[in-house]
C-alpha cells in the first residue's frame, strides 16, 4: 500500500494517517492544498520523500480546484498554493524540491493553456511518486551490501515505506537485506518525543517479519559500547553540499556514540534530499515544534512533567559529515571526501 496516492475521481489526495498507527490503519482524504499543508504540518504524513510526494499531489490538487480560465490566472493560483505548501515544514528539502519540479513542468505548458497545465501537474506528480519507489529499491540494493548475515543494527526514527511513497530509505536497506535471506536484528530507537521508532518502525518491521527490539533513545550508547551493534542506519531530511545532515532529533548523539565505538554510521538518502544550495549544516533551517509534544507525554495516565513546565522541542539536529561513514543513494554508496562525491552523484542524476 502506498503512503499517499492521488484520487482522480473526486479529486483528492488520499493518505495513511500516521498519527493513528500502530493502533489503527486509517486512510484520510484531503480536499484542498490547505488541508494537504495541515496534514504535513501536523505529521499525518512525515518523512522527507513522503512529504515531497504529498506536496506534489497538493499542487496538482490546486490546479484542479482553480477556477482560472487562462494560463496566467492558473499560474497565479499555483504560486499561492505552492507558498502555502512550502511553509508547512521548513527542514525537509524534498518539499520545496517537489514543488519546484512541478511548477517548472507546468510552466512549460503555459502556452498550451490551463487544461494542459492541469494535466501536466497530475502526470508529473504521479511520475514523481513512481520514481520514489524505484529510487528506494535501488538504494536498498546498494545498501544491503553493507549488512552481513547475523548483524544487529540500530535504526533511528522511521525511514520505511511510511516515510516514502513506498518501500523506504534506511529501513528499505534493512528490508532488502532481509529479503536476500540475511538474518538481521534491529534495535529500534523509540525516537522521542513523537515515538516514530516505537510506533511506526516497529509496526513496519512486524509486517515484514524482521526481528527487532525497541530501546530507549539513550540506551543506544550502551549497546554500541558493548560491541553488540554492527552498524547504524538513519535517513536524512536534508543533506548539505558538504555532507552535513539534518535528521530527526537524537541523530547527532547517536552518530557521536557510533564514532566513539568504531561502528559504521550510514545515512540513506535519495539525491532529491541533497541541497547543493546549502554549503554546510549551519545553514539548514531547523524546525522547532510545539512544546506540548514533549510535555503531553504521560506515564500510567499521568503527565510526566510538573504543571506549568516549559520545554524546547527542536524536531531535528545537525550531524557533521565527519561522523558519517557513508551515504547510500540511488546512484551508489558515497564515501569521503563528500563535497566531491556528492557533486559527482548529483551530476550523474542530472544527466539521466
Amino acid at each position: 500500500m502506498r503512503t499517499v496516492t492521488w484520487d482522480p475521481e473526486i479529486p483528492s489526495v488520499r493518505m495513511i494517517d500516521q498519527r493513528l498507527l500502530p493502533e489503527e490503519l486509517v486512510l484520510i482524504e484531503l480536499w484542498s492544498p490547505q488541508e494537504v499543508a495541515d496534514a504535513i504540518r501536523q505529521m499525518a504524513v512525515r518523512g522527507a520523500p513522503a512529504i515531497g510526494a504529498t506536496a506534489a499531489y497538493g499542487l496538482a490538487l490546486a490546479g484542479q480546484l482553480s477556477r482560472a480560465h487562462n494560463a496566467q490566472e492558473l499560474w497565479h493560483d499555483l504560486e499561492i498554493a505552492a507558498d502555502i505548501l512550502r511553509k508547512a515544514r521548513p527542514t525537509a528539502v524534498n518539499l520545496s524540491w517537489a514543488l519546484d519540479r512541478l511548477l517548472k513542468k507546468a510552466h512549460t505548458a503555459i502556452e498550451e493553456g490551463p487544461q494542459a497545465m492541469r494535466q501536466m501537474l497530475i502526470e508529473e506528480a504521479q511520475r514523481l511518486a513512481d520514481e520514489d519507489i524505484e529510487i528506494n529499491r535501488r538504494m536498498g540494493q546498494h545498501g544491503a551490501s553493507l549488512i552481513n548475515d547475523g548483524d544487529t543494527v540500530i535504526h533511528h526514527c522511521n525511514t520505511g515505506a511510511l516515510a516514502t511513497v513506498d518501500f523506504g530509505t534506511a529501513l528499505g536497506v534493512i528490508r532488502t537485506a532481509h529479503e536476500q535471506g540475511k538474518q538481521i536484528h534491529v534495535l529500534v530507537d523509540e525516537t522521542r518525543p513523537r515515538l516514530q521508532g516505537a510506533r511506526l518502525t516497529a509496526w513496519e518491521l512486524d509486517q515484514y517479519g524482521i526481528s527487532y527490539e525497541i530501546i530507549t533513545d539513550n540506551a543506544a550508547g550502551y549497546f554500541l559500547s558493548r560491541g553488540q551493534v554492527a552498524a547504524v542506519f538513519v535517513g536524512a531530511d536534508r543533506v548539505a553540499a558538504n555532507g552535513d545532515i539534518a535528521n530527526k532529533i537524537g541523530t547527532y548523539m547517536l552518530a557521536l556514540a557510533a564514532q566513539d565505538t568504531d561502528v559504521p554510521f550510514y545515512s540513506v538518502v535519495p539525491t532529491s534530499t541533497i541541497d547543493l544550495s546549502i554549503s554546510s549544516g549551519e545553514e539548514i533551517p531547523v524546525e522547532e515544534r510545539d512544546p506540548t509534544e514533549v510535555l503531553d507525554l504521560k506515564l500510567k495516565g499521568k503527565p510526566i512533567a510538573p504543571k506549568g513546565s516549559h520545554a524546547r522541542n527542536p524536531a531535528f539536529d545537525i550531524t557533521p559529515n565527519r561522523l558519517v561513514t557513508a551515504f547510500v543513494t540511488e546512484v551508489g554508496v558515497l564515501r569521503p571526501p563528500y563535497r566531491e562525491a556528492i557533486a559527482r552523484a548529483m551530476k550523474e542524476t542530472q544527466t539521466k
